[in-house]
This record gives C-alpha cells, structure tokens and sequence, in this order.
C-alpha cells in the first residue's frame, strides 16, 4: 500500500475540521520530503505514479476544505494566480557582482591584497572556499521561522522583483526547513542561482520551436525568462532548478565558516555544489579551477568560472566591498570559446556620449552556445593594430563568455578581395565634426543634443534599469515617443503623464498598460539622487562614483553650482571636488564640463521643475559622522584601506588631501608632509590609538 492509499479516509467529504488539519500537515511534510529525495539528492524512494497520487489527494481535500489551506501547502507551488507586474524588492544587504580574475598571477594579488587589507601576519593561515560559478539567475530568498517569505532576483543589485509566487514553484527549493540539528535562524536569508540543465534546455527549444515560438539564445536566458513569468504555472512547467551558494542577513549566525555555512544548508535540504573545496594558497585554488575547468564539457549545467571566497565570516565582514564587489571573493573566469567567421561590413554607431564605435557585422556563427553576427572593434587604433578588413576572415571569441569581440584576422587566408575602412572624421548622423582630443582613444560626435543619436541614447540610459528604471518605459517606447514629437529632452519623459490618454490609444498598449506607465513615472520623481546622476548620463560617472557625489551634494543643484564654482581650478569647490575619495581630477574635469554646457545646465534646470529626489540617508550616527577625516603613514593595528572603510560605515567622508575643511587627520608610522600641513592648517592630528578611541567613544 502506498502513501496516498494509507492516508486516504473513507469519505472525504464526511471529514471533520479537527481531522483535516494534521491530514494537510502530513501530507505536505511527506510531500516535501519526496521533493527533497528526488530533486535534492537524485535518489527518489517512490514512483512518480506513488508521487502524484500524494498531490492528488492534498488537492482533494484542500479542494473540499479550502479553508484549512495551509500556507505552505504543496498546491501553491503549482498554478499560482498571474500578478499583473513584480513587485520591488531592497535588498537588506546588496547583492553584489564579482571582480574577474583570467591567470595565476591575478590570483596572487587577490591573496596579497587580503593580507595587506587585513594586515595579516605572513604565518596566519588564508583558507579560501572554490566553487564552481553557475550561468544561471542570481536570487535571493527570505526565511522566516523557517518558511519561505520571499524571493527576489539581483536586479540592480540593491533592488530586485519579488519573483515569489514563482520561485514557489521550484522543487529544488525548500518551501519549510526542516533540519533538527540547529533550529533555523527567525530571519535567514539564501542567495543562489537559478539555472537549467543542458539537456532540458535542448528539449525546451525543441517544443519552442513545435509550437513556432521563438527559441532561448542559451539556457541561462531560458531560466531568467522561464522564472519572469506572469503566469506561475508557466514557470511550473519549465524544469528550473537551483544551487545555494552564499548568505544574506541573518538573525543569529549558525556557522563561523563559509563552507560551514553551505554544510548547514545542506542538511536544511538546499542543493549545494558538491565540487566546492577548501584551499589554503595560490596554487590549490588554480588547481581546483583547472580540475573544474576539466569537468566542463561534462557537465550537466553551464559554469563560466569558479568562485573563490574567504572561508572566515568575520574576515569577509572586515573587508567588506568596494563600489561593486566584495573584497573577499573574486571569480576566475574561464579562457572565452573561439570560432571562425567572415567580417561582412563595418557600421558606426554613435553613443550617448558622442563616442563613435566602429562595430563588425559578421557572417552569423555559433559562439558558446550563443549565435553571434555583432562584434564590437572598439576603436579606430584597434582597427589599425589588428589589421582589420572588410571580407576578412577573423577569430572571434566571446570575452568572459558574454561580450563578442574580433581576437585576429586570418591574414593568410586573404584572397585580394578585402578592403580597408576609412574612419570618419564626421558624425554619420548629424554630420557635426568627430573629433578625436589628444590622448584619448576614442572619436567623439560635437553635436551634442542636437545628435539625434546622442539624444535618443541619453533618454534610452536615463529610463534603463540602473538609472530612473522607470516600468514599461524600455527602448521600443521611448523611440515611439521621440518619433512621435513627444519626447525630446529627458524632463519630457515626466510630462507623458498628460498624454496617458493618447498612450493609451497607441497599438498594444491599452488604458490599464497607459495607467501603470503615468504611475511609474510618477513614482520616478522622487527617486534617489544617486539614480538621477548616474541617468544623466556624464562621462566616467557610474552608478558608485553617483552615490558618492550624492551622498556629498546631497541635491543635484548643489552638485551643479558646486561645479560651476569649480570652473576655477583654484577655488575651493575645486579642492572639495577632486578631494572626495575615488573621485580625482580626470572625473572632476568631466563633471565640470558637462555643467558648463549651456545646454546640459538647461536640461538640468528643466528637470528640476519635474522631480523631487529625497537627499540621501545618512549613514550610521556616530561622532565622527559628516567628520571630514585623512588617513596617511603606516597604521600597525589595522590597514588603511581598512581604517578608511571603517570610517565610511560610521558616517565620515575620507579625503586624500589636506584642506582647512579636514576634521581630524589620523597619522600612523612614517608621517610626512601632510601632517606638517594639518598642524599649519590647524587640522585636529591623532594617533592611531586616539583614533580608536575616539570612533569606540
């Protein structure tokens, strides 16, 4: 007698209350227990026919009783209602990406950079983890008391789509842990990787292409698409599966280890790659890479890398991140895959910036399981030092196994048929002069807004997801808009919300999609100011150096008149601008010249009258908060680059300079000139020791 058999009572309809309720609670732990041996471990105890009687019969009751559902019932992880959108979701700790590294001697640098930051003696031991890196979708899910809240992608990196309801349907993926050893944490947070197999992804095609649907281009992107479904049950049908890899926030630690950490989500029923090893130097991380590397092609799922960590929770807390990626981990990517093909044409495409990149149009070709007929050639002196022909046949590779790019030409197979590309010394759209300035690599358009190029890739970045990532204005619609007469400077995008009736009658739109679009924008005004700096798209200003200046100016019309008064390089503005950390003078030069620009000070001016961006939080309160402070000479207790990133988190600005407006300037061994000119300014000077007792204070 099987399960199902066993638990079935005579009459399902003659139940009572008090009989149904422990009959859905077995039910869904033997359920969930099946779920786990099959998907988990690959070593199913019942039929598949066993398996599904159990469904069945969850359902029939649930059906007959659908108010003793239970929250974490088997049926919700299957035929879910569609939600009209995603939800948003902040992250309570960044999901951030990862700094690459290609060879051996990356990797050394990454170890030696650990122990500078730690200020580790050479005898204490470094162990690391290596784990193979996924091609998959990145998510993070939420557990309360042990039962799954919420789940959510990376998006941005600090905010993601609540992809819940689907994630529910992902039978990798506990709904309830379980695990009796340690009870789970009130609040644990679970990051990994959605990913398909190969050999699912191969039989997902083949019914795409049965039904005349449009195939995936690889199966990272049949994963993203299958689990950013509306409809829940779609995502149901698609074999998703997941690896746990990494932790978010959790309410009380359950291991001092990072591979302790994956111990315990093992035995709480998380599928966790069984390649991971421990490493305790250079040469045993660049073993386990080439060992993974080996085991490749073999494979059931796509990596493009193997991931090292450091193993200690309490180190990677003191190292923290820089803008974008831990400190404490880097990803080893593996050498690209390499094809031949034929270089038809070269076009000129002209970017938000005015930069004219020469672009390959290929005869199309398979590359790491992705077709390629693009390839960007950067510049007119990689054009010239590879030697580069129309009609050539080329090498082409897909660096980090993303990005095409032409590796060389095949010069020996030249027939005389080939031909050279002259570079343009005019903007093949406006015809305004390209001009190349001294030192620079690239050619750039001088036409400005006047570009309708420039123009419509700067209202395309200014909506893009890392900028004002406004729903349901992508690039299709804002090149409707500007055909339209509609848009022409980015504040016109907040003035569509008087034409929600026009939007409405364009083909597929409609008045609900109108609506959710004028309530979008409108949530778009009071975005965070980092968002609306990065969206203006100025040169060498990306999302981390936007939250610095942010969190500096605290309003975009301080930024502005901070940089008009800058255009003296001999005033102060211009001292308190390229003393902000990681800011310098090559990116102040740039911000200085965007503001100086009547047009770009015009556009500014007008966005102004539509938005509202809040000034940004503050961070942690301490007495050295908004303290302007300068580390220099040797600290013996901790690095610099640790002291600096300390008094970040307590709400300091760090500055490389000395300037009247300095608070305290922290001197270690071997002081030199700057202390000289803190004492003359009249700066406050501290020891090391005084400095930790001042921010323990």
């Amino acid at each position: 007698m099987n399960d199902a058999d066993r638990l079935r009572p005579d009459s399902i309809t003659t139940l009572e209350d008090i009989a149904v309720s422990p009959l859905l609670e077995e039910l869904a732990t033997l359920i969930r227990y099946h779920d786990s041996r099959y998907h988990g471990e690959d070593n199913p105890e019942i039929s598949d026919a066993d398996y599904d009687a159990l469904v069945a019969l969850n359902k029939e009751i649930e059906d007959a009783f659908p108010a003793q559902i239970r929250h974490d019932s088997p049926s919700v992880r299957v035929g879910a209602a569609p939600s009209s959108t995603f939800g948003k979701v902040t992250h309570s700790q960044p999901m951030l990406s990862l700094s690459n590294a290609f060879d051996k001697t990356d990797i050394e640098e990454f170890i030696a950079r650990i122990g500078r930051f730690l200020a580790l003696e050479s005898t204490e031991p470094l162990i690391f983890t290596a784990e193979p890196k996924i091609d998959g979708l990145s998510i993070s899910l939420r557990y309360e008391a042990g039962t799954l809240v919420q789940a959510a992608t990376r998006g941005d990196g600090s905010v993601g789509e609540d992809v819940t309801a689907n994630v529910r349907q992902i039978k990798d993926i506990p709904q309830q842990i379980t695990q009796s050893r340690i009870p789970p944490p009130d609040m644990l947070e679970v990051r990994g990787e959605i990913y398909m197999t190969k050999a699912d992804f191969a039989a997902l095609n083949e019914r795409q292409a049965e039904t005349g649907s449009k195939p995936f281009a690889n199966p990272r992107n049949a994963a993203a698409g299958s689990l950013r479904q509306k409809d829940a049950s779609i995502t149901a049908a698609r074999p998703l599966h997941f690896f746990a890899y990494a932790s978010g926030t959790i309410s009380e630690p359950v291991s001092d280890t990072h591979h302790g950490f994956l111990s315990y989500l093992s035995e709480c029923g998380f599928v966790v790659n069984s390649l991971t090893r421990l490493c305790h130097n250079a040469e045993e991380l660049v073993a386990s890479w080439q060992d993974i590397n080996t085991q490749r092609p073999h494979l059931e799922y796509d990596i493009d890398g193997v991931v090292y960590k450091v193993n200690r929770h309490d180190w990677q807390q003191r190292l923290g991140q820089v803008s974008r990626a831990p400190r404490w981990a880097i990803a080893h990517k593996f050498a690209a895959e390499q094809a031949e093909t034929t270089l038809l044409d070269i076009d000129i495409q002209v970017g938000r910036t005015g930069a004219l990149t020469p672009v390959a149009r290929l005869e199309p070709v398979p590359v790491g399981g992705v077709t390629v007929s693009n390839a960007t050639l950067h510049n007119e002196d990689e054009l010239r030092r590879k030697n580069i022909r129309i009609g050539d046949k080329v090498i082409l590779q897909r660096a980090g196994d993303v990005i095409p790019q032409i590796v060389r030409v095949i010069e020996s197979r030249r027939d005389g048929s080939e031909r050279g590309f002259i570079f343009p010394d005019k903007c093949p759209v406006c015809q305004h002069p390209a001009i190349r300035p001294d030192g620079e690599a690239v050619r750039r358009c001088t036409g400005g807004f006047t570009c309708e190029a420039q123009r419509l890739e700067r209202l395309k970045h200014f909506v893009s997801r890392n900028a004002m990532d406004i729903d349901g204005l992508g690039e299709r619609q804002i090149e409707l808009f500007v055909e339209k007469g509609w848009v022409n400077t980015i504040a016109d995008i907040f003035r569509l919300t008087a034409r929600e009736d026009e939007i409405a009658s364009l083909e597929r739109m409609g008045q609900k999609s109108a609506e959710n679009l004028v309530n979008a924008i409108n949530a778009a005004r009071t975005n965070d100011l980092s968002r609306v700096i990065f969206g203006l798209g100025i040169r060498q200003i990306g999302q981390a150096t936007a939250r610095l200046l942010a969190q500096h100016y605290r309003s975009l019309r301080g930024l502005m008149d901070a940089c008009h008064h800058a255009q003296d390089n001999t005033a102060t503005a211009y001292t308190d601008l390229v003393a902000i950390d990681q800011i310098g003078v090559s990116v102040a030069d740039d911000l200085i010249l965007f503001f100086a620009d009547d047009a770009h000070k015009e556009m500014v001016q007008d966005l102004l009258g539509e938005i509202q961006p809040p000034p940004p939080e503050q961070p942690e309160e301490s007495v050295i908060s908004g303290k302007v402070i300068v580390f220099t000479g040797t600290l013996s207790t901790l690095s610099r680059t640790e002291a600096k990133a300390q008094a970040e988190r307590l709400g300091a600005r760090v500055s490389g300079s000395i300037s009247a407006k300095t608070d305290y300037l922290v001197a270690g061994a071997d002081a030199g000139s700057k202390t000289r000119k803190a004492a003359e300014l009249g700066v406050t000077i501290l020891t090391e020791d005084s400095w930790r007792a001042l921010i323990k204070s």
